[in-house]
């Protein structure tokens, strides 16, 4: 099954998820808090959508709009001329806010490892058979792609070895090794891997297997709207942590394994499958969003190493996140 993902497409999903949202505000009740969220389409968002299609953002008198994103470098632009106030995708993208455009953003939950699995044309048959070849990324400096460095650097390719392309986001990288078969090489999570294997393109294993720990997906917000709407923030974490644990109880795996489908417009075999993998303890989702701090310093470690910032020393990682926000709202559930 194909999922194909324009920017206009994928626009159009993030229109039908807001205007599904329930609780408007009836008459003579204070009106809800919106809030605009932006996010790369795919399994990661699983709690979002949960939280929207249940109610807990409405019951905690929030109105959440989902945008979805071509690319990071649109995203962190986005999020930092207030475009949105939220963002969810890999936080080393907050870092590169910080580092890079001297934006003042701060990583304030967790989501998961990112899940991500390299993934080559089926003729690929080693690591050594990308040598000369084309790998393709979202942005070459940030997340996912210095995990594709780090990984074939770790199998004996260094950057001179290989030619990088900057695509966009995982839809998108999907779908241009569809049609481009120059293209031998990129990072797909779920539920683009699972529609990958399904298609006959190679699995080339799990990234986490061979670079260890990693903080991949989280929330990030701009340091100054965190400190000036706390207890908005508080509150959309708690309505993401209720979401989350609603999707992952068994009992509804059915309804929430739909309910992705619906807004990803996944045929229900994928869907189905994607749900094992996010669902899994050991690899998928963190339970209630938990940040991994040893997988973030590992994160930072990969820049440090791959990129050469900071001279190859990372800073200390509580410069990049607050979790105060997070307490509160789990103390508070």
């Amino acid at each position: 099954m194909r999922l194909r993902a324009s920017r206009s497409a994928w626009a159009l999903v993030g229109l039908v998820a807001a205007a599904a949202l329930p609780g408007l505000a009836a008459a003579g009740e204070p009106a809800a808090t919106q809030l605009r969220v932006n996010v790369f389409p795919g399994f990661s968002n699983l709690a979002l959508f949960a939280a929207q299609a249940k109610g807990f953002f409405a019951r905690r008198g929030l109105e959440v709009q989902v945008q979805f994103t071509a690319n990071s470098q649109e995203q962190r632009e986005g999020l930092a001329k207030g475009a949105f106030q939220i963002a969810h995708a890999a936080v080393d993208n907050a870092v590169a806010m910080v580092e890079l455009a001297k934006a003042d953003a701060v990583i304030v939950m967790g989501g998961d490892s990112g899940m991500n699995n390299l993934f080559v044309q089926p003729e690929i048959r080693s690591y050594a058979d990308l040598r000369g070849k084309t790998v393709i990324v979202d942005a070459p400096n940030t997340a996912y792609a210095l995990l594709l460095y780090k990984m074939l650097r770790k199998n004996g390719l260094g950057r001179g070895d290989y030619t990088v392309k900057p695509i966009g986001g995982t839809s998108l990288r999907l779908e241009a090794m569809r049609k481009e078969k120059s293209y031998a090489a990129t990072m797909l999570n779920p539920p683009f891997s699972v529609i990958a294997e399904m298609e006959g393109l190679r699995n080339m294993g799990l990234a986490v297997q061979v670079v260890g720990p990693y903080q991949g997906p989280g929330m990030f917000v701009m340091r100054p709207w965190a400190q000036a709407n706390a207890e908005t923030l508080v509150r959309y974490i708690q309505a993401h942590v209720e979401g989350l644990r609603w999707a992952l109880a068994p009992a509804n795996k059915a309804e929430a394994v739909a309910l992705v489908a619906d807004r990803l417009k996944l045929s229900p075999d994928v869907a189905a499958k994607a749900y094992v993998a996010v669902a899994d303890p050991a690899g998928g989702l963190a339970r209630d969003a938990r940040f991994d701090a040893e997988g973030f310093r590992n994160a930072l470690k990969l820049r440090a190493e791959i990129e050469g910032q900071w001279g190859g020393t990372p800073p200390p990682a509580e410069r990049y996140f607050d979790l105060s926000f997070y307490d509160r709202a789990l103390s508070g559930l």
